[in-house]
């Protein structure tokens, strides 16, 4: 096994198509969205939801078809082109839409009406009548139906929205309400009003922020090479620190109680004096624990400093992967918005039937109905399809960077010959993998929004199994989207199918799996203290720059939106860097197995790396070759070929 084994490995030898079933049914589903798109547009749904309808099945701005069992449908509207709420305010939150008759207008009202006669006044001057199409505009304060008719009043003053011809009100407080339900802590309009204004008086400010932490970011990414060593010394001293802390206290507390027990003789005082003596020595084995771990654990800490400092090295090289996160972003932005669009128009789809009200509701009838689930299936695979490919073009780039002896004989552009590579021959391998994360996300989805429907409702016991089935699906996510991650790796390395890739990838990382475990921890806890570094640093310079406005609640929102982006800024960023060093790893675990730095089969490695190669087998010379777990371990991936 172990020669086939050997000849698996070629690195960047040839490339050849993998998974091409998977990259068809991928783009068939492809189809298949595009399909519902047209689908929606064909059936008037485009016009529906651009130009408006009112709650006669009309739509604004056109004739219109006559609507059977309805009264006031089938009217030409062409010189209407806007919808007006009688009562704008009114949100039914539960549907989320506006619980009120819907007509077209040919004008919004743009200064506040305060009664019927100033409705009338309105509808003979400007031309545009806001009550129901039945009542003539000299009726409006004679006729009793003109209460059910006519807008409630006071209407408020009303613009239409850009691109959507909708009548909207310009004062947002009647949206207060709204925003109550969602958020909470608004109790009065005029808190909503000062955040708001908040965020609007200082917008030049929070720009200038979310510019200063995607520049805090990027130079992270260069200096984090150096600093690493820095950041483990200070990570190791927060721990200890931490945990001896946590005892000391902890026994502290357990001495003064035993002391004050003694004069208090009751059962109370019994019982707190055990539960503190066990959580003392509970603490006190977890201590004892972490530091053994970190005994074992300290010659792999010096891996993933040397790691980190050739990923450093790698954006040096490779300067554009530092742009990686925005293409992503980018394209990412691009689909989201066309499936909100589609989604939007999936609402107005479907054929007029009258409602319990009399009025006009658009309704899919028999299998088209089910078209928006195929929808969301489709937003979560293809998103993830999206951030796949960027995984798949960094460890290409990485790969190619990894295993060139000659950095001077490096590609112009290796991302780009990176994303060819990708495009020519992997992207159905990027489906199948995107696919199977899909596959754990939908049934976790179908979960949560379960749970979130059943609050309240059922019984702790279900409520604790439903949680407990989420959380695992969550861990099973986050182990499926790691492999994935090699998998694409080892597929750039030798172009084979998914599969193929996954195994191979696999079982070096079982051979490696305390390196594995050292890099994860260690390397995550590094990367999670640079993001909380730049947003500290954002949001240190963002309390200096508005701290001028002495008024706390109107910066807090600020201030929160600063460090948000932040946070997500630095997350886009940092993990492109952990992308990097994952894949380095395997590269040089592959590396370590295959190759001993004898003639002929010399290694890939960048000179940090092979010291840490150096310095390994020395401490296992100084060991004993037959002692110690250290070598045992070092044994089957440096001298392989004694096998």
């Amino acid at each position: 096994s172990h020669k086939s084994s050997k000849r698996e490995w070629k690195p960047l030898e040839d490339h050849s198509c993998t998974d091409v079933p998977w990259l068809l049914l991928f783009i068939l589903f492809c189809v298949g969205m595009g399909f519902i798109c047209g689908f929606s547009i064909a059936t008037g749904a485009a016009a529906r939801l651009l130009s408006g309808y009112d709650s006669y099945g009309n739509i604004c701005g056109q004739k219109n078809a006559k609507v059977e069992g309805i009264v006031n449908s089938g009217l030409d509207l062409t010189h209407k082109k806007y919808v007006f709420f009688l009562d704008p305010c009114n949100i039914d939150l539960v549907h989320q839409r506006i619980k009120s008759i819907a007509l077209c207008v040919s004008a919004c009202p743009r200064k506040e009406l305060k009664t019927l006669a100033d409705i009338q006044k309105f509808a003979e001057t400007n031309g545009s009548t806001l009550c129901s199409y039945e009542l003539q505009p000299s009726e409006y304060t004679t006729d009793p139906r003109a209460v059910k008719l006519c807008p409630k009043y006071p209407v408020p003053e009303s613009a239409p929205i850009p691109f959507f011809h909708r009548c909207a009100p310009v004062n947002i407080s009647c949206y207060a309400k709204f925003a109550e339900a969602l958020i909470t802590f608004v109790s009065d309009s005029s808190v909503l009003h000062r955040l708001i204004s908040g965020v609007m008086t200082s917008k030049e400010i929070i720009m200038g922020l979310c510019l200063l932490s995607l520049v805090l970011s990027m130079i992270l990414m260069v200096i984090i090479r150096y600093i690493s060593r820095v950041l483990v010394w200070i990570l190791t001293i927060l721990v200890i620190l931490g945990s001896l802390g946590g005892t000391g206290v902890l026994w502290w507390l357990y001495a003064k109680q035993r002391v004050s027990a003694s004069a208090v003789e009751t059962q109370i005082a019994k019982d707190n004096l055990q539960a503190l003596l066990i959580y003392a020595i509970s603490a006190t084995v977890f201590t004892i624990i972490l530091f053994l771990i970190m005994l074992i654990m300290r010659k792999r800490v010096a891996l993933t400093i040397a790691l980190f400092h050739v990923a450093g090295k790698v954006f040096i090289h490779l300067p554009l992967l530092v742009f990686q996160p925005f293409w992503t972003f980018f394209v990412l932005i691009l689909f989201w918005t066309y499936w909100i669009t589609v989604l939007l128009f999936l609402g107005t789809t479907g054929s007029p039937v009258p409602n319990e009200e009399g009025f006009v509701e658009f309704r899919m009838a028999g299998p088209l109905k089910y078209m928006w689930w195929y929808h969301v299936v489709g937003l979560i695979w293809i998103s993830e399809f999206i951030l796949a490919c960027q995984q798949m073009t960094v460890a290409g780039a990485v790969v190619t960077y990894y295993f060139t002896r000659e950095k001077r004989n490096l590609p112009f552009t290796p991302i780009l010959a990176s994303v060819n590579r990708l495009v020519c021959y992997h992207l159905g391998t990027v489906a199948k993998g995107s696919f199977i994360i899909t596959l754990v996300k939908i049934p976790r989805m179908i979960l949560m929004y379960i749970h979130t429907q059943l609050k309240g409702k059922e019984n702790a016991c279900a409520r604790c199994m439903l949680k407990a089935c989420i959380c695992c699906l969550w861990c099973l996510e986050k182990c499926l989207t790691y492999l994935n991650q090699n998998a694409y790796t080892a597929t750039a390395i030798n172009s084979t199918n998914f599969c193929t890739s996954a195994k191979d990838a696999f079982i070096i990382l079982v051979e490696n799996a305390l390196r594995v475990a050292a890099i994860n921890t260690v390397g995550d806890f590094m990367l999670f203290l640079g993001k909380v570094l730049i947003v500290c640093s954002t949001g240190l310079a963002g309390i200096m720059l508005l701290n001028y406005q002495r008024d706390y609640t109107i910066w807090v929102l600020p201030l929160i939106i600063v460090c948000l982006f932040a946070f997500l800024v630095a997350h886009c960023f940092l993990s492109i860097y952990e992308m990097v060093v994952d894949v380095l790893f395997l590269c040089f675990a592959i590396d370590t197995k295959y190759n001993d730095g004898s003639p002929g089969r010399e290694f890939y490695m960048d000179k940090v790396l092979m010291e840490f190669v150096e310095n390994s087998r020395k401490s296992m010379k100084e060991a004993g070759r037959g002692g110690g777990a250290e070598s045992r371990e070092l044994k089957p991936m440096v001298g392989a070929d004694e096998e």
